[in-house]
């Protein structure tokens, strides 16, 4: 196994692009872009945290919650979550650059948009909720790029094909916690339910 240590040798193998394929990123949301993320219910929020390593964050609710307002800024509803904010703090503590993926099902293309962003409250939170809940605080994006993303990555997995879908997975976080705690089996229990019932009824 050898290591790739430079630019030249990822060249080597990966090969130059296309001239033209630069010609897809623009320093504004096009008419093809907004028309995307007023129909995505799903986004993939990306920030660097204080060590510089890259958190990302899943971020849904129904399509076009996230809305534009115009060509070049973008108003993200922070909703009801864990509170761990790791997100929010990485933007107001260490960079308010960040990196969203909108995905919109059935879609396999996918659009890619890096901004600066800020924290706000007040009434634009009323204007920019979610479906069961009023926004916490909205994340305002300004736009510096975006493009789409070409539609390999999903053709491959068959994400968006039904048939190729599994048993759902089952997650405990009782276990996740009480593996770091030495909680018991009674802890799990009710760590799990207690999950369960907020994804009835506190979404």
């Amino acid at each position: 196994m050898n290591e790739l240590a430079s630019l030249e040798e990822i060249r080597e193998i990966i090969g130059e692009p296309n001239p033209l394929a630069s010609k897809k990123i623009y320093k504004k949301l096009n008419s093809r872009m907004q028309e995307f993320i007023q129909t995505a219910p799903l986004v993939m929020l990306s920030t660097v945290d204080e060590f510089g390593f890259p958190t990302i964050s899943p971020k849904g609710d129904r399509a076009g919650f996230v809305q534009v307002r115009d060509e070049h800024t973008l108003l993200l509803p922070e909703l009801r979550g864990n509170k761990l904010a790791f997100s929010l703090t990485n933007i107001v503590e260490t960079t308010n650059k960040v990196g969203l993926i909108f995905l919109r099902p059935g879609t396999v293309e996918t659009l890619r948009v890096h901004g600066c962003c800020r924290l706000v409250e007040g009434g634009i939170c009323d204007e920019v909720s979610g479906t069961t809940h009023r926004a916490l605080m909205v994340l305002e994006i300004s736009v510096q790029n975006a493009y789409f993303h070409c539609g390999k990555p999903l053709l491959r997995s068959k994400a968006w094909d039904s048939a190729t879908y599994m048993e759902p997975m089952k997650v405990s976080f009782g276990k996740e916690i009480a593996e770091n705690t030495d909680a018991d089996q009674e802890f799990i229990r009710e760590t799990d339910r207690a999950v369960e019932g907020r994804y009835k009824t506190d979404l």
